[in-house]
């Protein structure tokens, strides 16, 4: 098991057991996103921790394929969805080099408090591209610490050192979306709620005409 692995599935009943911080704002971004569903869409979910938003959203699509590093998450994830009788969602414990998507063939992709986790996001956000249906949804949340304060900035690669933090990667808001926008994503909406909270992006993949 890898440093990252274990560290999510060490924190991961822990995780499922904290309330959302902001629950207004969770809603929002569900509405939001369920705006962009259509009831056959085929759905990808990257980095799903312990299920709620991919069960959330089960209603509103057809299939979603919900992943994660941590097998603890997706445990706990798998027992939710039973509980709650939901049976078109598949979890699967995959990092995202290990997904296996043909291209061309997801209608929406999402990935929540993920791409800064992530060592290579350009190349996952190129990926994600790649697996989208032309026209296809890709909805991410996105902690961009590169605009938060100083303090903060200098204190994630200190705990990471000090093994209290995972990998995280430090970029703006302007990067995340250039990096979007050079993997061919034309960004649909943009909402940031407050000053250092993550950013909430819909894009689509452009349809060549």
């Amino acid at each position: 098991m890898d440093r990252e692995t274990a560290f999510w599935d060490k924190l991961a009943d822990k995780y499922s057991r904290r309330p959302i911080s902001d629950e207004a704002t969770y809603q929002k971004k569900l509405d939001i996103t369920r705006g962009y569903f259509q009831p056959d869409m085929d759905v990808l979910e990257i980095g799903c921790g312990t299920g709620s938003t991919a069960i959330a959203h089960a209603p509103y699509v057809g299939h979603i394929l919900a992943t994660d590093l941590s097998t603890r998450m997706v445990e706990i994830a798998k027992d939710k969805a039973r509980a709650e009788g939901i049976d078109n969602v598949r979890f699967e414990a995959l990092g995202v080099d290990a997904l296996d998507v043909p291209a061309a063939s997801i209608d929406a992709v999402m990935a929540h408090n993920i791409l800064h986790l992530l060592e290579d996001r350009e190349r996952a956000i190129a990926d994600i591209h790649t697996m989208l249906r032309p026209g296809g949804v890709f909805v991410t949340s996105t902690a961009c610490i590169g605009d938060m304060m100083l303090l903060f900035r200098l204190i994630v690669p200190v705990g990471r050192f000090l093994r209290l933090f995972p990998l995280v990667k430090v970029f703006s808001v302007a990067e995340l979306k250039g990096s979007l926008e050079n993997a061919g994503f034309e960004i649909d909406y943009e909402w940031q709620p407050k000053k250092n909270a993550a950013a909430f992006i819909i894009c689509r993949k452009k349809v060549v005409r």
